[in-house]
Formats: C-alpha cells, structure tokens, sequence
C-alpha cells in the first residue's frame, strides 16, 4: 500500500494548524502521522534578546530542510522517525524526540513547505491556507504573547523586520504550487469538505495500488 503525504502551507497565523486538525480529526488520527515544520528550526545561538529579535525564522535557511526530507522519505517507505522537539523560548531543539510511528497519510504542516523544492516533491497532495493579512497578525500577536512570551512591540518589530517581508518573497509565491487554495482556513467549511473527500480519495486509491499524486 502506498502512504499518502500531504502538507498544509500559508503564512503565519492563517490557520493552517487549524486545518491540519480538521484533517486529523476527519480522516482519523489513528491513520496520520502528523508532522509541524516548527520542529525542524535550527538552534539558535543565544546572544540576548536583540539578537534573538533580529533572526529571521522566516526564511527557509532557518528550516533544517535535510532532516524533514529524510524524515518523509522514512515515513514513506514504511519506516519510524524520532521528531525533534524544540524549545521557542530557548530557540533550540531540546534533549528529547518524539517517536512517529507510519501511518497510511503523513501530513505536514509549515508556512515554507511548498518554498522548499525538495520536501514540496514529496508531497502528493498539496493545500495553502490564504487568509487576510490584518487577520494572520491579530493571530500572531495572540499566540507569540501567551505561548512564547514576548510582548506586542517585539511580536510587531518581528513581524515588520523579518515575517512580513518573507511572506511576501517565500510564503505567497509558493501557493502557485498548492493543488487547493483555502481561503479563511478552518472557518471554510465547504473548503475542507472538499479537501477531506479528496483525502479520502487517495486513501482509497492508494490502498488498490494506484500510484498517488
């Protein structure tokens, strides 16, 4: 049997985690290996808050690419994975890893899966999450303050310095590559209908042999 892989991208705040749980709650979370990008950051040197402020997670340099590919790759031919977990307060990949057993859909969630040709390959099935800008920072600003930390004048100084100028390189053009755009993420319901039948769809073609993609 052939496992699916899917990635759901859009820009910071979209609602692309929001999408990846419909996903997971629809299909099933007994059939899905579930991956985030945010796990694949590079460790970050510490040199202060202003040099922390001043590095840019928005561009595909931040991502340690290599180990997502190799991850996909291991999952799609049946094989285990040890997920990194990383700390957003330290900036680093902790001690501990997270044991992803193979599931018949492996599903990525991450704002530059599709800017990364190597991974965006990998993908049979690809969804961008589109939802207004104005939106995607109110969102960032509420997750950064009560998850990460930091304060509404870093959350904005960010987000000027380094997070809307990658969106607007990285992020916006890579949805060209997107077999289903999404606007408003998981408050587009008819949307994720759609996107879960056409799941469902490769599920089932995958499991009479018919190659996926």
């Amino acid at each position: 049997m052939s496992i699916v892989a899917l990635g759901v991208a859009g820009g910071t705040g979209s609602g692309k985690t929001t999408v990846a749980e419909a996903i997971l709650s629809t299909v099933g979370r007994e059939r899905i290996a579930f991956l985030a990008q945010d796990n694949y950051y590079r460790d970050v040197e510490w040199g202060g808050p202003e040099a922390i402020a001043a590095h840019n997670f928005d561009h595909p340099n931040a991502v340690d690419s290599e180990l997502m590919v190799e991850h996909l790759e291991r999952l799609k031919r049946g094989r285990p994975i040890d997920l990194p977990v990383y700390d957003f307060v330290r900036h680093r990949r902790t001690d501990r890893v997270r044991r992803i057993e193979p599931r018949p859909v492996v599903l990525v969630e991450g704002i530059l899966l599709f800017a990364e040709p190597a991974v965006r390959d990998l993908l049979d099935f690809k969804i961008y999450v589109d939802t207004d800008p104005d939106v995607r920072l109110v969102r960032r600003i509420r997750r950064d303050m009560s998850e990460r930390g930091r304060s509404v004048a870093d959350v904005l100084c960010q987000y000027m310095t380094t997070v809307r100028p990658m969106h607007l390189e990285f992020v916006e053009p890579s949805k060209r590559w997107a077999d289903v755009i999404v606007p408003e993420g998981g408050e587009n319901h008819v949307a994720l209908a759609m996107v879960v039948a056409r799941i469902e769809q490769l599920l089932a073609g995958a499991r009479a042999g018919v190659p996926v993609g």
